[in-house]
């Protein structure tokens, strides 16, 4: 009753239509979403409703009105829900208190999470193509092809247009030589890999080690060698204090950026996990302090801190993506933000060639092989393997967990939840 009470209060005073769409990371998100939001159940893409920013406020400020458990009052509440206009007039994004997340630290205790929530204004989608050529895609960070030709046709990719087209700073690039997925040895350890195009290495500071100075955003550029974007920053006038770091999403050119225990808690800057309040959306984070960041650095990851212990040498909870609990030193430090290119998981390549272009080859199936190569292998015509997937070396694949780390094991405070089948 509670949540048809707060889906009517936001389907109330509808006047400047817009789409909301939300990325659920768990069933329990989707079905609030559903009927809060949306007021129905079902799949939240086929059930959308119409709503306005007007709908939106009202629902904020009489969200209070309810009869709400403490968990949906302090997820809704101004602190943590607010409708910010982005750089672009066709898009409302909504955020929260320390970062891209609608709610942050709400999930622990729920179990919800809202990931990259926004208000398109635009039609109802009803198919990719659709909501493409209507500019659905242009205002979320999407491009889409015109059919022009078999390749092109189905073929999205993230937006460039706000990134640098000329050449990568010199100083800060050097060669790269192409491995193919061999060792020192010259062996195949890494299946189904090979040529590519050329690429520049560009050299990354993940140690964010320059404390006590601001930098300036110089300009967003895009790495082949990673996912994310990279955004050069200047400390100064010499080109030896300019670096690269992993752009957060939401950084652009001329903001600034500092590192250290006094650096404000903003967007792209580095702080230890001890100086960050909980709830904080990071990235680039430490495993051992100094060793420089090594979780979350791919496009549109990030972790939330869930909990800190007080005292020097004492632990910070982190959860990943994954939802894995993890403990992190508090004096390591992260990045406020969650990675650049949210949109590059819902990519669509469009064509075999856009694969051989990033370096990877056919993946022959294991039942297509003969015996001495798999497995799976050999059989009179077509047969399914007559065993369990598995890997050629004969490890079961599909959910079969493989990791034997003990060193680290004392680290994981949950493992994370099994994916159900």
């Amino acid at each position: 009753m509670v949540l048809r009470n707060l889906a009517l209060s936001l389907r109330s005073n509808v006047k400047n239509p817009s789409l909301l769409l939300c990325k659920p990371e768990s069933r329990p998100i989707q079905s609030l979403v559903n009927y809060v939001l949306l007021g129905k159940s079902g799949s939240y893409s086929n059930s959308s409703r119409w709503f306005s920013q007007q709908s939106i406020a009202s629902f904020k400020s009489n969200y209070s009105n309810y009869n709400v458990d403490n968990r949906l009052t302090s997820a809704f509440s101004n602190s943590y829900l607010n409708v910010v206009p982005s750089s672009q007039n066709s898009t409302t994004i909504l955020k929260g208190a320390s970062g891209n997340s609608i709610i942050d630290g709400f999930h622990k205790s729920a179990g919800y999470l809202f990931n990259d929530c926004r208000i398109v204004k635009g039609h109802q989608i009803s198919h990719v193509r659709s909501f493409a050529s209507k500019g659905g895609f242009g205002a979320i960070g999407m491009k889409v092809y015109n059919p022009t030709t078999p390749g092109f046709r189905g073929r999205v990719i993230t937006r460039r247009d706000d990134l640098w087209k000329g050449k990568p700073f010199k100083k800060l690039t050097q060669g790269k030589t192409r491995i193919s997925g061999k060792n020192n040895k010259g062996r195949t350890t890494v299946w189904w890999r090979g040529g590519g195009h050329k690429r520049l290495y560009r050299i990354i500071d993940f140690k964010r080690q320059m404390f006590g100075l601001q930098g300036t955003v110089r300009r967003i550029e895009y790495d082949p060698n990673r996912s994310g974007r990279i955004a050069l920053i200047d400390y100064g006038d010499d080109e030896k204090l300019t670096h690269y770091i992993i752009a957060p999403h939401g950084l652009k050119s001329g903001d600034p950026v500092t590192q250290g225990p006094e650096s404000p808690i903003k967007t792209g800057n580095a702080l230890p996990l001890f100086n960050l309040p909980l709830g904080t959306v990071v990235h680039n984070v430490e495993l051992i302090p100094g060793r420089g960041g090594q979780m979350a650095r791919a496009a549109g990851t990030s972790c939330t801190l869930m909990k800190k212990d007080t005292g020097e040498g004492k632990y910070c909870t982190l959860r990943l993506q994954s939802g894995e609990l993890r403990l992190v030193l508090g004096r390591c430090l992260a990045t406020v933000g969650r990675v650049s290119n949210v949109m590059h998981s819902n990519r669509k390549l469009g064509k075999a060639g856009a694969k051989r272009w990033a370096g990877r080859r056919p993946h022959v199936r294991g039942v297509a092989m003969n015996p001495i190569d798999h497995p799976m292998g050999g059989g009179e015509g077509k047969t399914s393997g007559g065993r369990p997937s598995c890997t050629p070396w004969g490890v079961p694949c599909k959910g079969y967990r493989t990791r034997q780390n003990k060193r680290t094991e004392k680290f994981r405070v949950a493992r994370r939840p099994s994916k159900k089948r």
